[in-house]
């Protein structure tokens, strides 16, 4: 029962930034004006609703590669304990934010709501800077060696199309 609740725990944050705050934001934007709740169907709302599903799916395959993999959570106070380099950890470093950051930019468009856009562009900045100066540095210290390997490797958000091999 402790471990369920260590991982729930962890999912604040990922709840937080994909849910709370794009529905609070949509839900004033609909306050302040005379526009529907939700749009009628087009190519923009289906393909924003197809990259929420993506970013959702990438979403949850992380978090549970981190519990089942790594043997910690997404939050840096109880981090994981192996480094992951295994499934789409050999595309990209950074799938579990690249995966809130698809949730946001969907729901932005689903929603035709600038105010989730700019939540999305605010929380990639600041994944930004926090990765490049507070978690990398950190992974570098904690890993070592096999860390640098694979940054030097694959990179921060962009997904490489074919997946690194280590060694």
């Amino acid at each position: 029962m402790k471990n369920v609740l260590r991982h729930l725990r962890s999912l604040i944050a990922p709840a937080i930034m994909g849910f709370l705050l794009p529905i609070s934001i949509v839900w004033s934007e609909r306050q302040s004006s005379d526009r529907l709740w939700l749009n009628f169907p087009t190519g923009l709302n289906i393909a924003g609703f197809v990259i929420s599903v993506i970013g959702l799916v990438l979403l949850i395959l992380t978090v549970r590669m981190f519990i089942q993999i790594g043997k910690g959570t997404i939050m840096p106070w109880d981090p994981t304990r192996k480094l992951i380099i295994v499934g789409i950890y050999r595309h990209v470093r950074n799938p579990m934010i690249l995966g809130v950051l698809l949730l946001q930019v969907g729901q932005a468009i689903l929603f035709a709501s600038s105010g989730i856009a700019w939540l999305a562009v605010g929380f990639f900045v600041v994944n930004t800077f926090y990765f490049t100066f507070s978690e990398e540095p950190g992974l570098e210290k904690r890993f070592g060696q096999e860390y640098i390997e694979y940054k030097r490797n694959v990179p921060r958000w962009i997904p490489r199309l074919k997946p690194w091999q280590p060694g």
